[in-house]
């Protein structure tokens, strides 16, 4: 067992009844390389359990947080993958300013931001197995001028029922996404809102390249970060 710190930028949701929970490695007031805990079940999602603290509390998005973790555990382009020991509980240490949420960006990789397929609501959000080799990793935090924010109902999958869903849409370097949000807080805030569209300032974004399934990776917003959402974490 070893243990390490994290800044941690994503806490989103993961079926079948979990998060998907990444950071950056945190030390001295610097966050460097990523890291995603995942559990040793097939679907590598961490419970509510496993995300508690000995405190009674759970960890959140931009806590900073100890983590007993097991081993390294890469499954294809999500390379920051480590095994957590559910053994141990999970220690936070503090939380992280805007100024370090705008200090863990990432440089720009045109591999990562390539463009890729579109799913039938989303724009440049689908990925497929093949590409996801090139693309060599699953996390990226970039920081966007402006963000805006889809609250619709999309039709389901395969003829499965209609949905009301909240996407993002952002470029990057002139590049357009329109990615699903997965960030539970996000989602419970403005599903309660009316259909629309809502316009967001400055944003600290967490892309995650999801694992395959059915020969694609999904691009999704994470999480999104701002000024006034660490504010209310301090």
């Amino acid at each position: 067992m070893y243990e390490l710190t994290i800044l941690c930028l994503a806490n989103s949701r993961k079926p079948p009844s979990g998060r998907c929970i990444a950071g950056k490695l945190f030390a001295n007031e610097r966050a460097t390389e990523w890291i995603r805990p995942v559990s040793a079940r097939p679907s590598h999602e961490v419970s509510e359990e496993e995300r508690r603290y000995e405190t009674g509390g759970k960890a959140r998005l931009l806590d900073i947080i100890e983590i007993p973790l097991v081993q390294a555990c890469p499954i294809g382009h999500q390379v920051e993958n480590h095994t957590l020991d559910d053994q141990y509980y999970w220690e936070k240490e503090g939380t992280a300013t805007w100024q370090q949420v705008l200090a863990a960006e990432d440089a720009y990789e045109a591999s990562f931001w390539r463009k890729a397929q579109n799913t039938y609501h989303g724009f440049n959000d689908k990925v497929s197995a093949a590409e996801t080799g090139q693309i060599g990793k699953s996390l990226k935090l970039v920081v966007v001028p402006n963000l805006s924010l889809l609250v619709r109902s999309e039709s389901g999958f395969e003829n499965n029922a209609a949905r009301r869903r909240v996407r993002a849409q952002f470029a990057v370097r002139d590049q357009h996404y329109l990615l699903s949000v997965t960030d539970p807080e996000i989602e419970e805030e403005y599903l309660q809102k009316g259909d629309g569209t809502y316009e967001f300032g400055q944003s600290a974004v967490c892309v995650s390249l999801a694992e395959v399934w059915n020969g694609y990776a999904f691009r999704v917003v994470a999480s999104i970060i701002t000024p006034d959402r660490c504010g209310a974490a301090q």
